[in-house]
């Protein structure tokens, strides 16, 4: 790649031209190599942009039929009154024919498409739990230097992708169903712990008694636990993202959180943290791959695999002989 095509995407990205971003997402989606290299260039030279120590990132998670896409579109659209330039990152669950998203989150968000303040991503999943992974953290970035104030990661909410998501956001909301909580054990500790709100959605009508129902399990659950951060306690709202009810005092408690925290250091804090595990993510994924990809590790691995299936071999002896294989030459010609 040129050094101008380098600098043709910081430009582009800084003046938040949308096909420029666009492209530079799937720039650091890409496994291609050449692709990697200039990602990572442009990520260097875009992670030191301003905007993104004044950005706001919230990750949204739930279980499927919480209705995650019509609270982000209606929190979107609250946003957009207060004049916030949002972002949302959609993971969709991937396409089986061609590995790509299905886009679902983009159709269900009718009333935001179109709108310039407002740039939807959806994202596949891939192999990955939830979807969540490196790419999202490197999408943020990009999206925080083309001058979205407020980012949105929405996971596809199938457990331990909740948990992932919460490591690379300011602020975490749960979504959670009338009715469910009559039935905690469906939700998991770990979750629960990092959960800095959990929203009850679809609040109305015939579900309203349900979901009172449900937040006073909620409630009693909570009290066992600690607090999701230090110097917050995790707050629990009734939300109809259909009728628009809530949605004003879930962006006011997510507000008064943001600024809690930014006065008293712990979002800076939180964020130094995040960025230490994000440096030990990614050199376990790159030792992960040149252990793969390293001739050595290739000329043994198979003979090896088989060894051990037929228990002519141990697991220990045989991780032991493909570590000395990849160590004897780590950059081998």
């Amino acid at each position: 790649m040129k050094r101008l095509d380098l600098q043709a995407f910081i430009t582009g990205v800084q003046s938040c031209d949308r096909r420029t971003v666009a492209k530079a997402i799937t720039l650091v989606e890409s496994t291609n190599s050449n692709d990697r290299a200039l990602a990572q260039e442009l990520l260097v030279s875009l992670g030191g942009a301003k905007r993104q120590k004044n950005s706001y990132r919230i990750g949204i998670s739930g279980p499927p039929g919480a209705g995650k896409s019509t609270f982000i579109e209606s929190l979107s659209l609250h946003l957009l009154s207060m004049k916030k330039r949002v972002a949302i990152l959609a993971v969709d669950p991937t396409s089986k024919r061609s590995g790509g998203s299905i886009l679902g989150d983009k159709t269900r968000m009718g009333r935001l498409v179109g709108n310039p303040d407002i740039f939807i991503r959806p994202s596949p999943n891939g192999e990955t739990l939830g979807g969540v992974t490196r790419k999202t953290r490197e999408t943020i970035v990009i999206l925080e230097a083309a001058g979205f104030d407020t980012i949105l990661v929405e996971t596809v909410g199938v457990g331990q992708s909740e948990t992932a998501v919460a490591g690379m956001v300011d602020f975490f909301t749960l979504l959670h169903l009338p009715g469910a909580g009559d039935d905690l054990q469906g939700i998991k500790r770990g979750i629960m712990e990092v959960a800095d709100i959990i929203v009850i959605n679809k609040a109305d009508g015939q579900f309203l008694a349900a979901a009172k129902q449900a937040e006073q399990g909620l409630k009693a659950a909570l009290s066992l636990l600690g607090a999701a951060d230090k110097g917050w306690e995790s707050k629990i709202l009734l939300v109809s993202s259909l009728n628009n009810t809530g949605i004003p005092e879930c962006w006011d408690c997510m507000w008064k959180f943001y600024q809690q925290m930014n006065e008293n250091g712990n979002l800076q804090n939180k964020r130094k943290e995040q960025n230490v595990n994000w440096m030990w993510t990614l050199l376990t994924e790159e030792l992960h791959d040149r252990f793969n990809n390293h001739p050595g590790v290739q000329e043994h691995l198979e003979d090896l695999k088989k060894a051990v299936s037929n228990e002519t071999v141990t697991p220990v002896k045989a991780a032991a002989t493909l570590m000395d294989a990849f160590a004897q030459n780590l950059n081998p010609e």
